[in-house]
């Protein structure tokens, strides 16, 4: 964990450029602010929910799959095997939107969400591509790569969103800056994967066949259980649009997108690195549970720092900075700075079950977290409230996420004892 050694240096890579990348948006946001309405937020981050959604799963979770093998040409093919699962959930969703469009109109809360249903499936593609590519270059240590990929898809974000605010009314400036920073990001990753690189080997049938039932637990277990963590986290936004408003969603997103951001900064790079590490550590047996315990304690002492600002200072911050109307989205955050808090931990450490085997657990674990997330909210909407639905929110996520993190943390340690043990 020093500033010397190799990992510090990969995270302090990522962390580079992931910081500006996270910083653009936040900088630009007051002026966003002024731009857009409350209500353009929340349409913004309906849409983006129900993108998040499909892109989770969108190549059957094949891309943590690409860290794993020993050689290089093996991860080609589990890189080609999520490609081509990807290219098919996406023209698959483009199809059943088409066919159902009708169905698909009837359950949407607003019109203007109707008509950007229909650039869900591509950005999904992008999304999931992004993913993909993103633990290719991961896997040879392309930090520099992935950090100024970062950097570019927010500046083209910032620059679209913006721009085509101050000419358009409504939510398609949020929206088309989203889809274009998504394309630009991935075309400068994706040399890393095609250029000299003979792609017919790549997309090998019989090879992609093999590798697809020698990590059968990612799509068996991981599917599942990200789609229901994803259906979880994102729950709020999904019904606070259908039983409140479009005004508290906009709120609550701006919230969540200003407050964990600069903390995803920090656990965002350390866990590409963390886990690059971690799953060499477990392959030569050597101490992943002290290695994680360090690593966890250092994380938590640096977000930390920034949770006591929230819990003290948010609602004046957001009223100083974003204008007097974003308060009441403050007073959301500093409800919800213990989840937030947690979820960054356990975030930047969430590959554990799957470097030990306990997808299956994790699984079990999301049904539980979303049905506590359903009626924790629930009670909200029943007393017609979005602070209590916040508070029951904020606290059954946390029991949760405590949870998860001891046990995270104690299939580390079983191993090693049973080694030692040997």
């Amino acid at each position: 964990m020093k500033v010397k050694s190799e990992f510090s240096r990969n995270i302090l890579t990522l962390m580079t450029g992931t910081t500006i990348a996270q910083a653009i948006p936040i900088a630009i946001s007051p002026i966003l602010t002024r731009i857009y309405t409350p209500e353009d937020f929340g349409v913004f981050a309906f849409f983006i929910a129900i993108v998040a959604i499909f892109s989770s799963i969108s190549s059957a979770r094949y891309e943590q799959a690409i860290l794993l093998p020993m050689s290089e040409e093996n991860a080609l093919h589990v890189f080609a095997l999520g490609f081509v699962i990807l290219s098919f959930i996406s023209l698959f969703l483009l199809l059943t939107i088409f066919i159902v469009n009708d169905f698909v109109v009837s359950l949407l809360p607003s019109t203007e969400i109707v008509f950007f249903i229909y650039f869900i499936p591509i950005t999904v593609f992008f999304v999931g591509l992004f993913n993909l590519l993103s633990y290719f270059n991961n896997r040879k240590k392309l930090y520099s790569d992935i950090s100024k990929a970062t950097v570019l898809k927010a500046v083209v974000l910032a620059v679209v969103q913006i721009v085509i605010g101050l000419v358009k009314e409504g939510a398609s400036g949020l929206i088309t800056g989203q889809i274009l920073s998504q394309i630009v990001a991935n075309v400068k990753l994706a040399k890393n994967v095609f250029l000299h690189k003979d792609l017919r080997a790549i997309f090998d049938i019989k090879s992609m066949w093999t590798l697809s039932k020698e990590y059968i637990d990612f799509p068996k277990y991981q599917v599942p259980h990200v789609l229901f963590s994803t259906l979880s986290s994102n729950l709020p936004i999904y019904l606070f649009t259908l039983f409140f408003s479009s005004l508290v969603t906009g709120l609550y997103a701006l919230a969540i997108r200003i407050v964990l951001s600069p903390m995803m900064i920090i656990a965002g790079s350390s866990a590409k690195v963390y886990n690059e590490q971690l799953s060499k550590l477990y392959e030569n047996r050597e101490d992943t549970y002290g290695f994680t315990l360090q690593f966890l304690k250092s994380l938590g002492m640096k977000v930390m720092v920034f949770i006591v600002l929230i819990a003290l200072f948010a609602p004046d911050i957001f009223a100083f900075v974003f204008g007097e109307s974003w308060r009441e989205a403050g007073e959301y955050t500093r409800l919800l700075s213990p989840w937030l808090f947690l979820n960054v931990m356990v975030s930047s450490v969430a590959f554990i079950p799957s470097i030990v085997g306990k997808q299956k657990k994790a699984f079990l674990m999301s049904i539980v977290q979303l049905i506590l997330t359903l009626s924790a909210i629930g009670i909200g909407v029943f007393y017609e409230s979005v602070e209590v639905a916040l508070i029951a929110y904020m606290l059954v996520n946390s029991l949760v996420l405590m949870y998860n993190l001891i046990w995270f943390v104690q299939a580390l340690k079983f191993p090693l004892y049973e080694e030692c043990q040997r």
